[in-house]
Order: structure tokens, then C-alpha cells, then sequence
């Protein structure tokens, strides 16, 4: 008997001991990974938000209309979904950190350069490159946080990252607008100040993410041995459902066409309210300035929104029921602009829609990753993203177009709307597929 009580809290020391080095090795891997890659992402998204931002002043400056810019918004997309998958197959050989800076840097210089735009032309042109050198960057990195991070602590470390998107715009559009008053000095407009300046920072924070990153635990110097085998365990043995390991075979899996549905609305809505939010605003007659800060108030209610949210969820679970109910969210918030002529109603209804698909976005990606692994997590989740991404390009483009031939971004909500609902729909569907969650 007393040889089999020592033998339990023997066994028990050993689990603690384990648990007490995973618990370190997360902690250590999020402080050093997460705040450095939620920048880069911020950034990144600055390249979208400052675009809405610029086209209060660059659109009469160029002559562009609301179609033109609304394509050259979307056209972005083209490039970026098309080269997707390529671009995370070579992540895949060469390494996530390799090809994370690669991308940063890349796209720093292209985005610096819209200030040589022209006209429509150019315009289209420099965002389709900027849509190529960024392709694979989200992928990349969600491929790579699923590499580090257990599932337990995957949809919080996703949140934490995926926050760079409502920060871009509560940050972002305050400043952006600021820097449209920069307009004539140096012979240069503001647009083209804003440009450059939110632009250049995404070189040295590529080297620095050169620097920090490392593709797995075990090329990880700055853990201990212990700590790289605790987690190595935990991310090895981690139960999955039906998973695939082979590319092709994931592209037939009916859960990977779905997700590709799912996200497509949600993105779809993401960027046709981002990108046309402060062009909406202006019709409520407000100064640049004042719209820069208005637009911020929906993204900082996402941001806290999505945070709160991703923390329920890995705490409780239900990530199906949840990404349902926050693609709702998304529809409904749509509807208060349109029933109301109020500001106030507006702000509110975009917060709510914004505080949905921001959260819809976080939990989802935590679904694929729970059955592809290895090639097929990485080609899986490209495809995924490149197709569905093309919802970057319809939600400027739809909300141009039905503007420009409506009259009124009525018609252009409603659509939108009636899109992320669908990915409810496509939501509740998932149940048909996937047990375990």
C-alpha cells in the first residue's frame, strides 16, 4: 500500500512538473511571438485602412469613381487569393519565419510606393502587386501558431494576433486622417504622405521578425529542454478528428469547401463595411477629422469584443454554435443603418456587425486546424483563405457598383448582409461534419 501511495504522488509530481514546464514554454513562446506578429498584422491591415482613409481626398484628386476605386480596392484580392497557396507551399519548405519577413518586407516597399499612383491605372496595377507580395502572410501565420500553440490556448493566441485588425482601424484611421493634413508639403499630397508613412515600419519589423521567430519548439534556444518537450508532447499527441496530412486530400474533404464558404461571407462583410466605413460616415456631413474618429469607435468595441469572446470559447468550447451566432451578429448590425438616419444608430449597428465578423474570424480559424496537419494544414488553410479572400475583392466592388447605380449604400448593406448570414447557414452545417470540436 505504501509503495502504491508513493508511486501516485510520485506520478502526480511528474504531471505537475510537466504542466508547470508547458504552462512556461506558452507563456514564454506568446510574449515573444504574439505582440511581434499582432503589430505585423496591424500594419498590415494598415494597408487597407488607410486606403479607405485616402480615398476621401485622393479619389477627387485622381478623378476616380466610385466603381474605379471600388475595383482597385478589390483587385488586391485577385493577386493575394491566387498566389495563396503557392506562397504557403514554399512557407511549408522554407520555413515559417524565413518567409514571414520575406512577405513583410515585400510588401513595406510595394505599399510605400502608392505614392507614385497616377490614376486609375497605376493604381490597379500597384495593388495587384501589393496583393502578390502579401499572399500567404495570414495563412503563414495561423499555420505557424497552430505549429506552437496547443488547442487549449489556440483561439485566445489567435485573437491576440487577429486584434491587429480592428486595432489597424481604431488607430489607424484617427492617424491616417490626421496625416491627410501633411497634404503639400514637400510637393507631396497627403494621401501620399499617409501612404508612406504607414507604409516604410513594415521593413525593419520583417528583420525583426527574422530575428524572434523560430519554426518549432525544438530550434527554440531560449526554452529549456524541458520546456520544448513538454509542449513537442502536447502538440503530438493532440486528438484530432479524421484528419488529413496529404494536400489533395484535404481539397476533397466536404469540411474544407465549407470552412472556404464560411469565411468568404464573413470576409466578404469585413471589408465592405472596413473599406467603405468612412466614405458612409461622410454622408452624415462630418470633417475628415471627425470621421477618423468616428470610424475608430466600431473597431474599438471589436477589438475588446473579440478578445472577451475568443476567451469564452476556449474556455466553454461550442466554437461551432459560437461562429453561428457571430456571423448573426455581423447580418443584424448591417440592418440599424438602414432603418435609422441616426449617426448614433449607424455607430452602433456597424459596431455590432464589426464586433461579429471580427469574432467569427478568430474562432474560425480554430476549426480547420483541429483535422489538417502537417502539408495539408499548410496548402488546406491557403485554399481556404485564397478562395474565400476573393470576398475582399466582391465587398468593395458590390458596394461600389450598387452604390454607383443606387444612388445610396442601402442596396449595398442589405447584400452584404444577406451574405454573412448565409455563412450561418454554412455554419450550422459544420454540425452534419465534425463531432468534435
Amino acid at each position: 500500500m505504501t509503495g502504491v501511495g508513493e508511486g501516485v504522488v510520485s506520478g502526480s509530481g511528474v504531471v505537475a512538473a510537466e504542466d508547470a514546464a508547458l504552462h512556461r514554454a506558452v507563456q514564454k513562446a506568446a510574449l515573444r511571438f504574439v505582440p511581434l506578429l499582432t503589430i505585423a498584422y496591424l500594419f498590415n491591415y494598415l494597408d487597407r485602412t488607410s486606403l479607405s482613409v485616402a480615398a476621401l481626398t485622393m479619389n477627387q484628386q485622381l478623378g476616380l469613381t466610385p466603381a474605379q476605386f471600388g475595383l482597385a480596392a478589390g483587385v488586391f484580392f485577385l493577386s493575394y487569393s491566387t498566389f495563396e497557396i503557392p506562397s504557403n507551399l514554399l512557407l511549408y519548405k522554407v520555413g515559417a519565419r524565413r518567409w514571414i519577413a520575406r512577405i513583410m518586407i515585400s510588401w513595406g516597399l510595394v505599399s510605400a510606393a502608392m505614392v507614385f499612383v497616377t490614376g486609375p491605372n497605376s493604381f490597379y496595377g500597384l495593388r495587384f502587386l501589393l496583393g502578390l507580395m502579401e499572399a500567404g502572410f495570414f495563412p503563414g501565420v495561423t499555420f505557424f501558431l497552430a505549429a506552437w500553440f496547443p488547442t487549449q490556448y489556440r483561439t485566445r493566441m489567435l485573437a491576440w494576433f487577429l486584434v491587429g485588425i480592428p486595432l489597424s482601424s481604431l488607430i489607424g484611421t484617427p492617424i491616417c486622417s490626421l496625416l491627410l493634413g501633411m497634404d503639400g508639403i514637400w510637393g507631396l499630397a497627403g494621401w501620399q504622405w499617409m501612404f508612406l508613412l504607414v507604409s516604410l515600419p513594415c521593413v525593419p519589423l520583417g528583420i525583426a521578425t527574422l530575428v524572434l521567430l523560430a519554426d518549432r519548439p525544438q530550434t527554440a534556444s531560449w526554452l529549456t529542454r524541458e520546456e520544448r518537450d513538454a509542449l513537442d508532447h502536447v502538440l503530438a499527441t493532440e486528438v484530432r478528428e479524421r484528419p488529413h496530412s496529404s494536400f489533395w486530400a484535404a481539397l476533397k474533404d466536404a469540411r474544407v469547401l465549407i470552412c472556404t464558404a464560411i469565411q468568404f461571407g464573413f470576409t466578404l462583410g469585413s471589408y465592405g463595411i472596413g473599406v467603405w466605413l468612412p466614405l458612409m460616415l461622410k454622408d452624415y456631413h462630418l470633417t475628415n477629422t471627425a470621421i477618423g474618429w468616428i470610424a475608430a469607435i466600431p473597431y474599438l468595441f471589436a477589438t475588446v469584443g473579440m478578445i472577451l469572446w475568443a476567451r469564452w470559447v476556449d474556455q466553454k468550447g461550442g466554437r461551432i454554435a459560437n461562429l453561428a451566432i457571430a456571423c448573426t451578429l455581423g447580418a443584424v448590425g448591417l440592418l440599424l443603418p438602414i432603418v435609422s438616419n441616426s449617426l448614433v444608430s449607424a455607430v452602433i449597428g456597424f459596431s455590432l456587425a464589426l464586433i461579429g465578423v471580427t469574432a467569427a474570424r478568430a474562432i474560425f480559424w480554430t476549426i480547420p486546424t483541429r483535422f489538417l496537419t502537417g502539408v495539408a494544414a499548410a496548402g488546406g488553410l491557403a485554399f481556404i483563405n485564397s478562395i474565400a479572400t476573393t470576398g475582399g475583392f466582391f465587398g468593395p466592388s458590390l458596394m461600389g457598383v450598387l452604390k454607383q447605380y443606387s444612388g445610396s449604400y442601402v442596396v449595398g448593406l442589405l447584400a452584404v448582409a444577406a451574405i454573412i448570414f448565409a455563412s450561418t447557414i454554412a455554419s450550422l452545417s459544420l454540425k452534419l461534419f465534425i463531432s468534435r470540436e
